[in-house]
């Protein structure tokens, strides 16, 4: 679908007719509800580019049907609020709540016209985005993890989130980024020790995020140090992202002491899925809509049992394998609906029947035996209650090589 489609919701026929005629006239496609309810059938059928929402409505209100969007995972798109008698609290409660903008009514033409056209390029790097951090589920766990990422909203301070692969910490990155600000990603951290100021300039007043400190060499973990001490100087938030055990690297000398120090002051971990399962039928609904509405598959459900059987998996590759199996479970089932052993049999082929101790045979022998020992080193941790050196004393490694083995396998300790 091009991306000209707007949804006007608004009690008044009066004012969506107007509204109908002057952005028809602009171009667009428009498509019209009269009340919340409308609103929300025509969302769950499709995704619009832009909605146009009044505030104040019979049935339910504005507000509350953003709010119920953004909590449901479908707010991907922009959403601009209208009302005739709004109030500046009303509008920076819309605004917070996740609305691109605010028009008052009677709305001048002009103010429209570039409200609208600002929206749907929003609207654009939005949908870039992957999904808003409602859809990283509604369970007990991601509540709490929201409020922490809220509390943190308004601090100046370099934010580091912890989490296994998968777990879709950029979302909680996006979520700490300010609309119409910089956002800089770099995708090579190695620019860190080139030219770390380079990437302050390009962030200045917005926020930088990068993906994965814990594999920084000596040179690079350098300019992030130098660059924390710039922070301030150019209105930038750093947020951070790792799925290595900091504090072990820096117990072995591989890591900066004092960058380790300044970085893990405001720390967030990001939970893993299986610690939250009950969100797993949800986020499957929410992900299967996507997929429907990019018209990549044919509208299709889930059985209970298939739910079930998805809810009952460990998820080793978090939100991100969750995505990749929806994705092939829609593309390959030839029937509408589908079912428990659809789900099992695809987890099967993502994990073969074929294996030696749990581990699938049609591995290279590299993954095959990272995989071996990521387990056998993750067991004996366990069992040594997190004692390193009888769990060196164990492998038959010295400790230093023990830290460097478990970095380069990604396994994090916990405090025991």
């Amino acid at each position: 679908m091009s991306n000209n489609t707007i949804l006007v919701v608004d009690d008044e026929i009066g004012i969506r007719e107007l509204l109908s005629e002057i952005l028809r006239d602009e171009g667009y496609r428009v498509a019209l509800a009269e009340n919340a309810g409308e609103a929300r059938n025509w969302r769950k059928r499709t995704r619009p580019d832009l909605v146009l929402l009044d505030i104040w409505m019979p049935d339910t209100d504005g507000i509350t049907l953003l709010k119920e969007w953004a909590s449901t995972g479908l707010l991907t798109m922009p959403v601009v609020m209208m009302s005739g008698h709004g109030t500046i609290d009303t509008a920076v409660e819309a605004t917070r709540m996740g609305a691109s903008g605010y028009l008052e009514k009677p709305v001048p033409l002009q103010k429209l016209l570039s409200t609208v056209g600002r929206a749907l390029r929003s609207g654009q790097i939005r949908s870039g985005m992957g999904l808003p951090l409602a859809n990283l589920g509604g369970g007990p766990l991601i509540a709490d993890l929201k409020k922490r990422l809220e509390q943190v909203l308004n601090l100046k301070t370099p934010v580091l989130l912890t989490s296994e692969p998968g777990t879709g910490v950029d979302l909680c990155a996006r979520f700490l980024h300010r609309p119409a600000t910089p956002w800089v990603e770099p995708d090579n951290l190695a620019v860190l020790a080139s030219a770390p100021f380079d990437l302050l300039e390009q962030a200045k007043g917005g926020v930088l995020f990068l993906k994965e400190i814990g594999d920084l060499n000596k040179l690079a973990q350098k300019g992030l140090l130098l660059m924390l001490g710039k922070l301030e100087k150019y209105g930038v938030r750093l947020v951070c992202a790792t799925s290595m055990p900091l504090a072990a690297l820096t117990a072995q000398g591989a890591y900066d002491p004092k960058l380790y120090e300044l970085l893990n002051g405001l720390c967030i971990n990001v939970p893993a899925l299986r610690e939250h399962r009950e969100d797993i039928p949800e986020l499957t609904s929410q992900i299967l809509s996507r997929f429907v509405e990019s018209g990549e598959v044919s509208l299709k459900q889930f059985s209970t049992a298939a739910l079930n059987a998805l809810r009952n998996h460990d998820w080793p590759g978090n939100l991100a394998q969750l995505t990749g199996v929806i994705h092939s479970l829609a593309l390959t089932c030839t029937g509408d609906e589908l079912t428990a052993d659809d789900v099992k049999q695809i987890l099967a082929s993502s994990s073969p029947l074929q294996s030696v101790a749990g581990i699938p045979l049609d591995l290279p022998l590299r993954e095959a035996r990272d995989m071996f020992e990521k387990t056998y080193f993750e067991q004996l941790i366990d069992q040594e209650s997190g004692n390193m050196t009888r769990v060196a004393e164990r492998a038959g490694l010295e400790r230093t090589h023990l830290y460097r083995k478990l970095k380069l396998l990604g396994i994090k300790l916990r405090n025991h």
